[in-house]
């Protein structure tokens, strides 16, 4: 089975998008290489003791499993959109 293609609504932004997850990864705590920021899901996958492989055989997974990494990912990214887009509308800096 081929991997799923990620398409951006905003042509360009992919590379921009990958450093905000590694920039938030880094401040949940993750070790990131942000040459390889999607990386961090094999650590986040061990952390919560979900069998994701590095070779891509991840077909014995369960969508509640895949859901646990890809929540805690993204589940962080948004909460910092948020916190983001609170501070530009308050108009004030705050701190993360």
């Amino acid at each position: 089975m081929s991997r799923r293609s990620r398409r951006y609504a905003v042509p360009g932004s992919e590379r921009g998008m990958q450093a905000f997850k590694a920039e938030v990864m880094k401040q949940e705590g993750y070790r990131v290489d942000p040459n390889r920021p999607d990386d961090v899901k094999y650590e986040v996958a061990k952390e919560l003791g979900v069998p994701l492989r590095t070779d891509g055989e991840n077909g014995e997974l369960t969508t509640e499993e895949a859901g646990q990494i890809g929540g805690r990912i993204g589940g962080s990214m948004v909460r910092e959109m948020v916190r983001m887009a609170q501070e530009q509308l308050s108009g004030r800096k705050q701190k993360p």
